[in-house]
């Protein structure tokens, strides 16, 4: 059984701040959900993992962005910049 999970870095409050778009928040979460379960899929080995770490990415969303780092070690994805477009 993986422990790979996804979490906002340092915290919602201060990654998703005051966004009234919660169907986006809702859309962010729900990649986020998908990107573990890919994760855990890939590094099977997760926390013994020995070699780098991809670094930050981004996902494009249809209401917005958002970036994520992946580290390895400790089987987390963590969500650090969510970015809505303009409503």
């Amino acid at each position: 059984m993986s422990d790979w999970s996804w979490e906002y870095h340092p915290d919602a409050r201060h990654v998703i701040g005051e966004t009234p778009n919660l169907a986006f928040v809702a859309q962010v979460e729900e990649r986020a959900d998908e990107l573990v379960r890919a994760a855990a899929a890939l590094y099977l080995g997760g926390s013994s993992f020995q070699g780098q770490s991809a670094g930050i990415r981004e996902e494009i969303l249809p209401c917005g962005m958002f970036q994520y780092l992946t580290v390895v070690r400790h089987e987390r994805l963590y969500i650090v910049q969510v970015t809505p477009w303009p409503l």
